[in-house]
This record gives C-alpha cells, sequence and structure tokens, in this order.
C-alpha cells in the first residue's frame, strides 16, 4: 500500500494512473493512508491523484481530509475537492459538507474558479434549501457567481459559457470535466450516451498529447451512466477495450465492474492478452482486467459451457488460463 501511495507522487503520469486506478480499486482500505498522505500537504499534482482516488471510493472517513483540501491555495487542489466533498452533500455529515461549500462560495478571497464550483455543486440541492444563499450572491462582483445565483446561463470565470451535457464540446477537457459531475447526475440518459460520443469523436481528431484528457472525460462520463445502472453505452466500453493501445482510466474498470456483461467479456479478454504481452501498465491494468472478467462471470452466472467463455477459451488459452482463476468460477466450471 505504502508504494502504490508513493506512486502518486511520480513524475510520470502514466505512473500515477497506475497508483489512483490500484487504489481506487482497492477501496475502503486505502482510504487511512491517503487520507494520511492528502495531510502531509504533497506536491499539486501528488494532492491531485490523492483527491482522484478518494472522490472514486467515496467512503466517508475520508471527508475530514477532503473538507481541508477544499480551502487550498492551490486553486486545482481545491477544484478537485470540492468535486470529491459534493458526493457526500446528502449522506449522514451532508450538513458539514453544505457549510463548506456554502463558505467557499461566500468567499470573495477565494479565485472565481472555486467558487463557481462550490456553487455549482450546492446547486444540485433544492432550491428551497439554498434560497438564501443565491439571495445572497445575485449582486455578488463576480459575474460568473451573479449568473449561477440568479440562474442566468452560467458563465466560466473567464467569460466563456459553462459546459452543459447537451452543448458543443469547448476547446479545453477541463472544461468538460468541472462540469460533469453535476452536469451528469441529472441529465438524461440519452444526452449522457451522446457526450460519450461526442468526447470520443473528439479524442480522435486531437493530438495525441492532449488525448488523455478527452478519455478520462469520456470514462467520468461512462461511470456516471453506470452509477445509474445503465447500460446504453456499454458498445463503446467494449470497443475501447478493443482499441486501447494503452491502460485506459481507472473510470472505464470502475463502470465495467458495475454494469459489464457476457458481452464484454471478449473485448476483456483482449485487452488482457494484450496487456499481459507488452506489459502494459505494470500489472495493474492486467490485474484489474482479470477482476472485471470474473465480476462480469459471477454476475452473470456463466459457466465454461457458456458459449462466449467457449469462444474466448478457444482463442485465448494462455489468457483465459488466468482469467478463470477465480474460485466461484471453478466451482461452477
Amino acid at each position: 500500500m505504502e508504494a502504490l501511495v508513493a506512486g502518486l507522487e511520480s513524475d510520470q503520469a502514466v505512473a500515477r494512473e497506475a497508483a489512483i486506478a490500484r487504489l481506487t480499486l482497492l477501496g475502503s482500505r486505502a482510504v487511512a493512508q491517503l487520507t494520511a498522505f492528502l495531510e502531509s500537504n504533497p506536491a499539486p499534482a501528488a494532492c491531485l491523484a490523492a483527491l482522484r482516488a478518494l472522490e472514486a471510493i467515496a467512503d466517508g472517513h475520508a471527508l475530514d481530509a477532503i473538507l481541508k483540501a477544499t480551502q487550498a491555495t492551490d486553486a486545482s487542489v481545491a477544484l478537485a475537492a470540492v468535486s470529491a466533498a459534493g458526493a457526500f452533500m446528502t449522506g449522514p455529515r451532508g450538513t458539514a459538507v453544505i457549510d463548506r461549500l456554502t463558505a467557499a462560495a461566500l468567499d470573495l478571497d477565494r479565485p472565481d474558479a472555486v467558487r463557481v464550483a462550490a456553487l455549482g455543486a450546492l446547486r444540485g440541492l433544492k432550491r428551497s434549501t439554498i434560497a438564501p444563499l443565491l439571495d445572497a450572491l445575485v449582486t455578488d462582483p463576480s459575474p460568473a457567481i451573479r449568473a449561477l445565483a440568479s440562474g442566468s446561463p452560467q458563465r466560466e470565470p473567464d467569460g466563456a459559457p459553462v459546459f452543459a451535457v447537451e452543448d458543443d464540446l469547448p476547446d479545453e477537457p477541463d472544461q468538460v470535466q468541472r462540469a460533469l459531475p453535476d452536469a451528469l447526475d441529472r441529465a438524461p440518459l440519452p444526452a449522457v450516451l451522446g457526450l460519450i460520443e461526442r468526447i470520443r469523436d473528439r479524442e480522435a481528431s486531437v493530438p495525441a498529447t492532449r488525448r488523455p484528457d478527452w478519455t478520462r472525460a469520456r470514462g467520468r462520463a461512462h461511470l456516471a451512466l453506470a452509477e445509474r445502472d445503465s447500460r446504453l453505452a456499454l458498445y463503446d466500453l467494449r470497443e475501447s477495450l478493443e482499441t486501447a493501445p494503452a491502460p485506459l482510466p481507472v473510470e472505464f474498470l470502475a463502470a465495467l465492474l458495475k454494469v459489464g456483461d457476457a458481452s464484454c467479456l471478449e473485448a476483456i479478454a483482449a485487452a488482457y492478452a494484450r496487456a499481459v504481452a507488452s506489459r502494459q501498465g505494470d500489472g495493474w491494468w492486467s490485474d484489474h482486467l482479470a477482476e472485471a472478467f470474473r465480476t462480469i462471470v459471477d454476475r452473470e452466472r456463466l459457466t465454461r459451457r457458456h458459449a462466449v467463455v467457449r469462444k474466448i477459451e478457444k482463442r485465448w488459452k494462455t489468457a483465459f488460463g488466468h482469467l478463470w482463476r477465480a474460485p466461484a468460477a471453478r466451482a461452477r466450471g
């Protein structure tokens, strides 16, 4: 575990992604060390990585550390913490989260981007709950805050419109990612599917150096659908596995674990075989592909006599020998 947490400080983005993925899939077992790491005041890039993992794990034991991070002087860290805190607004400690986000939204000394993110998260609550806050902010010095409080079309601090799920994509993927947690929770499922398709098209058209951020945004959209028990975009998950030249962001794996079905198994097996052959992701990618494979096999109650399973065993015999190691699968096989 210590080595994984240390990986969050790597100078290499691939190593950080690998650490985030492993820690996310460890779930609550990783929370204590992640929160201790955050409290040690690491560099902003490492803070962002830890907050991404904690947001995906969504364990209440991390909330104090997340709330503390909303006050970070680095705007990118504070934004990540606001996003992570928003998931707890309706939980047992929702009042503490709402109070902290309200304070951030009202604080004129905070960067506009942080204030807008905090207010955007709070707007997910009933209007009657936040009416006093909105009333207080309609005359705010910030045009972005005034527009958001009044219900006018939202604007980013630089004057650009705030992205909505149905909109054309902006030039920068971070503008999409800032909007995703709030926008995807309420958007109609077909609109989220349309967003995934537009992001995929954008990924294909941008230089390779800009592609990872767009891929991560697409993964977040996939996870949002999965958390709503929707398999509407399962075809894109399959195609992503079949064609990905490198490990995908952890959000793709999390979505597979939630809603993947038998139709995904061939794509997982193909990706697993490639990963093992090329040692992609230093092992974490193949390990969690195998976990996704076994989770789906168990959830769908598949045996080795199932047509898809037989096809995989025939085509990827060596890989299948590793993928079919789950005790439950052996008992049925």
